[in-house]
């Protein structure tokens, strides 16, 4: 009864993913590739690439390599400031790409169209109920809310909150999943109760054994408490830092004086405020790169979810979204 039920509170969402359990993978820059991504929508879920600062020819490369590993459906993640965004989009379209993934802002002018118009479903991040409702009058055809528990850049709200606040208002319209802090299936069934179609996890699937991140990466986070999961903080309240949310070392001392480097720069008018977003940026890829990578986790930065605690080995995806499954169905068939 539990699973039955299971699947008919996620019929819109796998009906929208095109997968039979509705957990898409949470895009995370250096680890949401080819064998993470394909592992998952070879599993059942939905693998989403992470573009992150791809140039569009890597992400040509990366979205081919991914169809060589699997025949089933999977999405690619955009950051909108990317200043290459309009030829991304161009790449995700000659595969014939079916979900795009829109992060880090309210997509700028022509872009949603420009999805639209390549056949592709617009999945956007909504952050507040009124970027919901804009996002929804601009022509997304499903939202993801995450809350601030999540690894990676974050907002300022806890996802329980989030989905109260955004939920009941939306979940009627359009497909919604849930994202943040997500480690265990009667958190999935909860939210499938509270109008959610899905959920996106990312922490969940950094230690499993198709992921390509470093050893060191691996057992940093087996070790690791939610505790141990803390946001970045903003040094100069005239640069506009997105906080992120990484394992405590000191890549977070070094992100401090990052900022002040860049708020310096901008003083002395050397850069635009643009410029200084993507120093930032950049700066995150490649400290994440260090960590994930090449397994430098003291200078590295060990960005993870607070849902971290919950992840206590290594195993295969498909084991992970098996747990998952029974977990929501159990929590589901204990409620009748």
């Amino acid at each position: 009864m539990g699973h039955a039920r299971l699947r008919q509170l996620m019929h819109r969402g796998t009906e929208f993913l095109g997968c039979e359990i509705a957990v898409m993978g949470g895009a995370m820059s250096w680890v949401s590739e080819r064998n993470l991504v394909s592992a998952l929508s070879n599993a059942g879920a939905f693998g989403v690439i992470a573009c992150g600062a791809m140039t569009p020819d890597l992400l040509d490369t990366e979205i081919a390599e991914t169809r060589k590993r699997t025949d089933q459906p999977f999405g690619v993640n955009l950051i909108t400031m990317h200043p290459q965004l309009s030829e991304l989009i161009d790449t995700c379209a000659k595969h014939n790409v079916t979900h795009i993934v829109l992060a880090g802002g309210l997509p700028p002018t022509g872009s949603i169209d420009r999805i639209k118009a390549s056949g592709a479903r617009l999945v956007g991040f909504a952050p507040a109920l009124s970027l919901a409702k804009k996002l929804i009058r601009s022509g997304a055809d499903a939202l993801v809310i995450e809350g601030m528990e999540a690894g990676g850049h974050i907002g300022p709200v806890a996802t329980s909150v989030l989905a109260q606040e955004i939920l009941p208002h939306v979940a009627h319209d359009i497909p919604v999943f849930v994202a943040g802090g997500i480690g265990r299936g009667e958190a999935i069934a909860a939210y499938l109760e509270m109008g959610a179609v899905g959920v996106q996890l990312g922490t969940r699937f950094v230690c499993a054994t198709e992921s390509i991140a470093h050893p060191n990466f691996k057992k940093v986070f087996i070790r690791a408490s939610a505790r141990d999961a803390v946001p970045s903080v903003q040094i100069d309240p005239r640069l506009p830092v997105i906080p992120v949310r990484a394992l405590k070392n000191r890549e977070m001392e070094n992100f401090a004086a990052k900022q002040r480097e860049v708020a310096q720069l901008l003083d002395e008018g050397a850069i635009e405020m643009a410029e200084a977003q993507l120093q930032i940026e950049h700066y995150w890829a490649g400290a994440l790169r260090r960590a994930v990578i090449d397994g430098d986790v003291e200078s590295g930065s060990v960005m993870a979810g607070q849902s971290v605690g919950m992840v206590t080995r290594e195993e295969p995806v498909a084991e992970i979204i098996r747990e998952l499954a029974e977990e929501a169905a159990a929590a589901l068939e204990r409620r009748g």
